[in-house]
Order: structure tokens, then sequence, then C-alpha cells
């Protein structure tokens, strides 16, 4: 059977789907991933720190005026609009096949789509708090701050993106969440993710039901625990296979 034609049927016979996506669910909507080798991780930067260092907390901490430079004009790309594979998702999710989203992106394109039921391993650019007095700011005040730094309109603290950066624990609530939708889960699908960055990655080990399908462009670690494997772009592929569907 076409591996598409595959796929719709799996999707028409669940009925607890749980999708689990990387950066790479995005890359058709014009957010650039972090791997690949048009990634974020391997573009020219004008700064001479690495984007690992600029997104770290010691770096936040000590260099944040460097880092919202960093961060204004390369992780948030407020004109970017949900592609196919998102659509899909949310459309599941409103038939009642689709349980969870289980994103490490923070674009908010998942809801955007209309998905309820999306659990942010790495927070959101949409979620940002004031460091001393926990005031909530919205994307849009970080982007018209006339400040290199947004600071609190209250307090005058610093406002931080409500983003895990590397040296920050993920949220454990969030965690445990995704763990159980993936444990409870009978088709699992993968999408848009190398499968390297732990422990996200680590939760997929949890699926216990019938099939995992795997869309990636690049091989992954989890490749052998995969029933499917697709390698051309997801959006494209989750598009076509939404035509393949039952209507309604």
């Amino acid at each position: 059977m076409d591996p598409l034609q595959t796929l719709a049927s799996w999707i028409t016979d669940s009925n607890n789907i749980v999708f689990f996506g990387g950066a790479g669910t995005s890359t058709e909507s014009g957010i650039p991933d972090f791997r690949s080798a048009a990634g974020l991780y391997r573009a020219e930067h004008h700064s001479p720190y690495p984007p690992e260092v600029m997104l770290s907390r010691t770096f936040f901490m000590s260099s944040p005026d460097i880092f919202f430079d960093f961060y204004r004009s390369k992780m948030i790309h407020p004109g970017a609009v949900p592609n196919g594979a998102h659509l899909l998702l949310a459309e599941l999710e409103r038939q009642g096949k689709l349980n969870a989203v289980i994103t490490q992106n923070i674009d908010g394109l998942h809801q955007q789509a209309g998905s309820v039921h999306v659990l942010e391993l790495h927070g959101s650019i949409h979620r940002n708090y004031c460091m001393d007095c926990s005031r909530y700011y919205g994307l849009e005040e970080v982007i018209r701050s006339e400040e290199s730094v947004p600071r609190c309109h209250v307090c005058s603290g610093m406002i931080k993106p409500d983003v895990v950066l590397y040296e920050e624990a993920l949220n454990q609530g969030v965690l445990t969440a995704a763990v159980e939708a993936i444990a409870a889960a009978d088709l699992l699908i993968i999408g848009g993710t190398s499968l390297t960055v732990q422990p996200a990655a680590s939760l997929v080990t949890y699926f216990q039901g019938r099939h995992t399908v795997l869309l990636n462009g690049d091989p992954t670690p989890y490749d052998h625990r995969a029933d499917l494997i697709i390698k051309d772009r997801i959006g494209q592929v989750m598009g076509n296979v939404h035509k393949l569907l039952p209507k309604g």
C-alpha cells in the first residue's frame, strides 16, 4: 500500500492519536529549524557567540541585550502561519481522534491552527513574565518594546520569555502529561524532529500502542522503532493525507 494511504488508514482506525513534533513541523511555515544544513545553528550570525550560548540561562542573565537582539531577529516569526501538518492535527482533535500534540516548538502555530490540547515542552514565545513581580506580557509587548531589554511597566523588572533555555529544566507537569498521553495512545505520529534533544526525545519510548509513524527528512536514532517512515516534507505529507481521510 502507498505510504500515505497506509497512514490515512491508520488514522481512520485510531481513536487515541498523539503527535510528537519538533522544529521541522514549522519549516514549511517559514520558521527555520535548528540542526539541518539550513538550520539556525549552522547559519551565519553577526554575533561572535554561537546560538547555543546565546540561548542559555547564563547568557540571558549576563547579556540580556545581546540575547534579546538575537531572540527578536531569529526566534520570533510573527508572520508565520500554520501549514498542512498543523491544520490536519487540529482537525483530528476536533473529530475526537487526536488527544494531544506534544511539541518542542515555541511558535504557537498548533494553537493558531485550532489545536487546544497542546503540551509545549519548551514553552512559548507568546507568554512572557516579569522576573520580579511575575506580571504577564504577551508577544506584542516584547516585540514593540522600545528598550533593548523589555522591562515591566509596574516594577521595571526584566521580562523573560516563557521558553526553556539551555541550563533550565523542563516543566515537570508538562513532562508527566506528555508521558501519560504517549503511553495511552494507539497511534503515535512523530514529525519534524531529529529525536536527539533529551529528555524530550526519550518520551517516545513510553509508547505501547499499535503503530509508530516517523515523518522526518533525515534518519533518527529511533528509526528502528517505526512501523512507517516517510521522508517527504511533513506539511505536504499531512496535507495530502488529509485529502485521503473520510470527510466529516
